[in-house]
């Protein structure tokens, strides 16, 4: 049985073309879009302001959305909900929202599965399945505005940083920010997405000569190539040193502030020799900021966070050099929702469950 196109894979004027040719008046395409944009209906039948004709053949010829919900996960405080999406060929991923005082943001995949291999990332450790169709990465922020809406409340920052590499599903995920920033549809604020990278040096380049006011975020996590070749594999093809060039160009070209993160692990890379040399590799650059995290725990990696007295102890290095920096609240981790703790399947007896709508 072949499959239905997903309607969230279409722009605005693919849309019209379609209405167009079954001879549709094209005010039906802008209520169809605002439909699914700004009142979320994901299902034909929601579209009261359609005839019977046009819902039946959306009905026929589309589906709303290739995502189903398969799993969800509360975390004790209720502030972190983490969701198993499962999609067409196999593809299991994971979407996080998490609630702050005065912000909700949405975590989303770009991938099913990654093929970058970061040791301490469970992500990595489960392996690449497929890219995930611009429609499919839209899925994951309408559901979470779709539910939070029925609380009038709304998403506040959208961070792809969820399974995947962004940047090696470049097109899907660049198109999917397009359609949420269009301001006749979702029009959500670039400057409140961010998107991070490991540090694929080509996407970083094309990212920087297109411009774009969306946030970008390097995960570092080392400043010598030893160490950070050890934790994360593609510093073999992209070592530091070009990194960091095309870092600087990015700031240079853009004028805009580059954030890098860093995953404490005790002992690893939370020393002081490794502090002193983030602040020599990113010193000269203007424009930064350093986001810092215990290490959130993964089966597949036997390291530890380190301890707040370790963080402390290297933010002050930072600061002491005037480089910005932020210790991070970790979220989340009863129901493996941290920072590289996303992956396809946990052990049951390992999470928090609990039964009950979003």
């Amino acid at each position: 049985m072949s499959i239905k196109p997903n309607i969230y894979d279409l722009n605005y004027e693919q849309i019209n073309e379609i209405i167009s040719s079954k001879g549709y008046p094209s005010y039906r395409t802008k209520q169809i879009w605002l439909g699914l944009y700004r009142s979320f209906w994901n299902t034909p039948d929601e579209f009261t302001n359609l005839p019977n004709n046009i819902k039946q053949f959306l009905e026929n010829n589309y589906s709303f959305g290739s995502l189903n919900q398969t799993d969800i996960h509360f975390s004790k405080d209720h502030q972190t909900t983490k969701i198993l999406f499962s999609g067409p060929n196999n593809a299991m991923l994971e979407s996080v929202l998490m609630r702050y005082t005065r912000r909700r943001t949405a975590c989303i995949s770009s991938q099913s599965g990654c093929a970058m291999r970061c040791v301490f990332c469970a992500t990595g450790q489960m392996g690449f399945n497929r890219n995930l169709s611009n429609g499919e990465i839209v899925e994951q922020v309408l559901y979470f505005a779709r539910h939070l809406n029925k609380e009038d409340d709304r998403l506040t920052n959208v961070v792809i940083m969820g399974m995947g590499e962004p940047f090696l599903n470049y097109k899907a995920t660049m198109t999917a920010i397009d359609r949420l920033n269009n301001p006749d549809g979702f029009n959500f604020g670039a400057r409140r997405i961010t998107i991070s990278t490991v540090g694929i040096v080509p996407g970083i380049q094309k990212f920087t000569s297109e411009k774009r006011q969306v946030n970008l975020s390097i995960s570092l996590h080392a400043a010598d190539n030893t160490l950070r070749s050890s934790l994360m594999p593609i510093n073999n093809k992209y070592p530091l040193q070009e990194l960091m060039k095309a870092c600087g160009d990015y700031i240079k070209h853009t004028r805009r502030r580059l954030s890098f993160e860093w995953a404490l692990i005790e002992n690893v890379n939370d020393g002081v020799a490794q502090a002193k040399k983030l602040v020599k590799l990113i010193k000269g650059l203007e424009l930064v900021h350093v986001n810092l995290i215990p290490l959130n725990p993964t089966h597949g990696y036997a390291g530890r966070g380190s301890s707040y007295e370790k963080a402390k102890s290297f933010s002050r290095i930072l600061e002491d050099n005037k480089i910005p920096v932020t210790i991070r609240i970790r979220r989340g981790l009863d129901i493996h929702a941290g920072c590289g703790q996303l992956a396809s399947s946990h052990s049951k007896d390992s999470l928090l469950v609990e039964e009950r709508k979003i």
